[in-house]
Order: structure tokens, then C-alpha cells, then sequence
């Protein structure tokens, strides 16, 4: 996976940067970082993967490419 893993899946599940942020409990510019390739928290990490509607075991779906 690249660092646009997680813009894919988004776009997928038709879910804007905001409505995505905003179920997960963090900034859009957030999301955004992410989806360019920048690290973020562990924590981070669990509450997009929840808010997609994964569970954390499903991590390296999304996140492959930070472990």
C-alpha cells in the first residue's frame, strides 16, 4: 500500500475529508497529512480505522506503509 491508502478507501466508502474527520474525532488537516504521506499517533491511527467501520486488527489495510 502507499500513503494514499487511506484517501482510496475514503473515496471508496464516499466519505469526504470532513465527514471522515469529524467521525473520527480528529481535524481535517489532519486527514489531510495523513493522506500525504505524513505520520500521526498510534491513537490516531485506531480512531480512523474505527470511524471507517474496520477494526484495528484490519491495520495494515490502511496503515501498511507507517509499520
Amino acid at each position: 500500500m502507499n500513503e494514499n491508502s487511506l484517501k482510496n478507501l475514503r473515496e471508496q466508502l464516499l466519505l469526504s475529508k470532513a465527514e471522515l474527520a469529524r467521525k473520527a474525532g480528529v481535524s481535517p488537516m489532519t486527514i489531510d497529512r495523513i493522506e500525504n504521506g505524513e505520520k500521526c499517533r498510534m491513537e490516531t491511527k485506531r480512531k480512523i480505522i474505527l470511524a471507517l467501520g474496520f477494526s484495528v486488527d484490519d491495520k495494515d489495510k490502511i496503515f501498511a506503509q507507517f509499520i
